[in-house]
């Protein structure tokens, strides 16, 4: 397979992402959820814009355009998508505010159809469905009818934004990565999004939040700093590039098979039978995927041979 390397990157993502709801469950115990935020991508400016300036030095200057389009990602993927899956956190149900991971994935995928002309096949979809309902299976608990029982309140519109700004996001950062590389439109994201969190994180955060915060906190915000905001933003953004935004947005769906594993790991919570039935459907779905897409690289391939 020719992306084999890109599909594995997006798998060790997406289980980073996983692991980023233990770091961040640490971190709020003494800090405010926005403060975890602002000094995460704060730490992760101090690392993306050297190292940016190091690999590209004659990067292209940014037009006006561009600039509105750079802003853009830091204000969808940094700031309102934090600021937004942090409210629901709070609160919305965990059922609901899980399923903002979940959604993601088709919404990214209808956009991408949209936005971006990426052809979506029957087959395409067989497999979103199969990992989203993994996905879906694993975050209800094996009960995914529960859903029909939540209904409808106002905190579901900021569900709703959480998932069109990291949508949007992803869509927005396809059409910068004509011109900009993964790590410099990484870059400015973060760059974007630090600044737009500052005004918050001052009004949020206390010197005695931040006297009390031990070690581990300090060491959770690193990990989601430079391991999640970095690498893995950077990796996230190389696969929309190399197989598009609606293949890789499938691989979200690995986010709550990661978050289970790590937190039996740390919290000494317990695997059971619904997340392995849960993790089969979502690999299945997304290894159906990835068969169609290398599929349809062949079909061309054997066209011109016969002809």
């Amino acid at each position: 397979m020719n992306n084999i390397k890109t599909y594995f990157l997006l798998f060790l993502t997406t289980t980073i992402w996983g692991g980023a709801f233990v770091a961040g469950k640490i971190a709020t115990v003494s800090l405010h959820p926005i403060s975890v935020a602002f000094f995460r991508f704060f730490g992760a400016s101090l690392i993306l814009f050297p190292l940016w300036r190091w690999k590209e030095r004659h990067a292209p200057v940014p037009t006006k355009k561009d600039w509105g389009l750079l802003a853009l990602l830091g204000l969808t993927g940094v700031f309102l998508y934090n600021v937004c899956f942090f409210i629901a956190t709070k609160y919305a149900p965990i059922v609901k505010s899980s399923l903002v991971i979940a959604v993601n994935a088709p919404l990214i995928t209808l956009f991408a159809a949209l936005f971006l002309k990426e052809k979506i096949t029957a087959k395409n979809i067989v497999g979103l469905v199969m990992a989203l309902f993994g996905a879906v299976y694993i975050i209800t608990n094996g009960h995914p009818s529960i859903l029909l029982e939540l209904g409808v309140a106002p905190i579901d519109l900021v569900l709703v934004g959480a998932c069109l700004s990291w949508s949007i996001y992803s869509v927005v950062g396809k059409v910068v990565m004509k011109k900009y590389s993964p790590l410099a439109a990484t870059t400015y994201a973060t760059g974007f999004g630090t600044v737009f969190l500052a005004p918050f994180a001052l009004y949020y955060t206390t010197f005695a939040s931040v006297k009390a915060s031990g070690w581990e906190v300090w060491m959770s915000i690193l990990y989601v700093a430079v391991i999640v905001s970095v690498i893995s933003f950077v990796w996230w953004y190389n696969g929309i590039q190399k197989v598009g935004a609606s293949t890789s947005s499938i691989f979200i769906n690995v986010m709550p098979i990661s978050a289970a594993v790590m937190g039996t790991i740390f919290f000494n919570e317990q695997l059971t039978h619904v997340h392995i039935v849960g993790a089969l459907f979502v690999f299945g779905g997304i290894l159906f995927n990835m068969y169609n897409k290398q599929q349809k690289k062949e079909a061309p391939s054997r066209e011109n041979i016969t002809a």
